[in-house]
């Protein structure tokens, strides 16, 4: 018999009681053992509960236990949930989790503690949800050399902006029917401004290149400055903005993770990609490109999840080297995120739509050599000009925002190509 704990019965957590017991008998098949949740860890009291013989408030008593195999870890946040896993990991417990905060933050100290303890430390459902990603990094796409990942790693954030972009709403209005339909926390922040979607990109950053990339260290940027013009612009010009998640190996060896909203070009499956579904594409120099697409977050996409890694626990008796990387003590090997190249759409407002748009088209040929001009978005307003520029690194887009003004236009909004 291999028992198992559930930390924290929130949403996730509940969620993970409710699968295993609906789908126990094949779950105890696919791990090739009978398996029963022996304690629920909750702070609340839940009285009306079918399983309210199996919560504790200690979680001494889990750790006590010689027959817990395996945790659940669906607490979020990195404390306690992070004194708890440890504990845990030190008595030899695998852990699975789905918290992002405790993995981008404490995810190269736990998997160490894993690997002396001969355990292991497993978190899929942190990053895509039910879409599984993790595995396929460290295992079937372990031949390759991974060149690159984008995505859309937050579903709260894309549903805004499919609202945005198929209903006209303002982003206001689609934050709050979010927010209505439980898409949106009552704080949203976390989504919005890009920093859950930033906790994903290190986790798979560090998987992919080997050492642990902080959220300090990664450009951050959410979709609070997003305005529907610009969504209805970028529609006319062939794309769709998204919030985009990306880390790419450059030439120099030091990897450039960021994210920050793109405009997806049409032709491009990420633009595609609506509602409160996520994707994941893979680069690398045996498969090109592979994506991955599903729901990446809700109670049951993500406790399957959480299980398949407790099936995982369950099933191995040692740890699995494939699923490590090593701590970073800087960020030395993390490039300057102002180095990266993409072409960039400009909503410009300007008086002298001609003479503004002629002063920007010789400034743009003197930076190519006359090899470019800019792509001219018409929209009919003849008191604004939108374009795309060739490609340039936001460095010289900064400089090239600085000319602009100077030319006697206002730069009123910035936006890189995913390319």
């Amino acid at each position: 018999m291999s028992n198992f704990a559930v930390l924290g019965y929130g949403v996730v957590g509940s969620g993970v009681v409710e699968l295993f017991y609906k789908n126990r008998e094949s779950i105890e098949h696919k791990a090739g053992d009978k398996m029963d949740i022996k304690y629920i860890l909750d702070i609340r009291e839940f009285p009306d509960s079918p399983y309210k013989d199996k919560f504790t408030k200690s979680i001494d008593d889990i750790l006590n236990d010689g027959d817990i195999k395996a945790v659940a870890e669906c607490m979020g946040g990195v404390e306690p949930a992070f004194t708890f896993v440890k504990a845990c990991l030190e008595k030899g417990i695998s852990v699975s989790t789905s918290n992002k905060e405790l993995v981008a933050e404490k995810g190269a100290e736990l998997l160490e503690i894993a690997k002396e303890k001969n355990c292991n430390f497993f978190f899929e459902a942190s990053v895509g949800g039910a879409i599984p990603i993790i595995r396929p990094l460290h295992k079937c796409l372990a031949a390759n050399d991974i060149t690159g990942v984008a995505g859309i790693l937050n579903g709260t954030t894309n549903f805004i902006l499919t609202k945005m972009i198929g209903d006209g709403m303002k982003f206001d209005d689609a934050l709050k029917l979010a927010q209505d339909l439980g898409y949106a926390e009552k704080n949203p922040a976390a989504d919005i401004e890009g920093h859950d979607a930033c906790r994903k990109i290190c986790i798979i950053s560090s998987l992919v290149y080997g050492r642990h990339v902080y959220p300090k260290n990664v450009y951050t940027k959410g979709i609070t400055d997003i305005k529907l013009e610009d969504v209805q612009i970028a529609a006319k010009w062939g794309g769709a903005i998204k919030l985009i998640a990306r880390v790419a190996r450059l030439e120099n060896g030091k990897i450039l993770p960021f994210v920050m909203p793109m405009i997806v070009p049409y032709d491009n499956l990420i633009s595609h990609v609506d509602d409160v579904f996520n994707a994941v594409m893979v680069c690398g120099d045996g498969i090109d490109k592979t994506m991955f697409y599903g729901r990446g977050a809700g109670k049951l996409p993500t406790a399957s999840a959480v299980l398949g890694d407790v099936i995982d626990s369950v099933k191995h008796d040692r740890t699995v080297f494939s699923q490590m990387w090593e701590p970073s003590e800087n960020n030395d090997f993390v490039e300057d995120w102002k180095k990266f190249e993409a072409h960039m759409y400009y909503r410009v407002s300007c008086s002298d739509y001609y003479g503004v748009g002629e002063k920007i088209q010789k400034a743009v040929s003197d930076m190519t050599n006359g090899d470019d001009r800019i792509d001219i978005i018409e929209t009919g307003d003849k008191s604004e000009l939108c374009f795309v520029t060739p490609s340039m690194s936001v460095y010289e887009s900064e400089s090239f925002s600085e000319k602009i003004e100077g030319f006697g236009g206002k730069v009123v909004s910035t936006i890189p190509v995913l390319m």
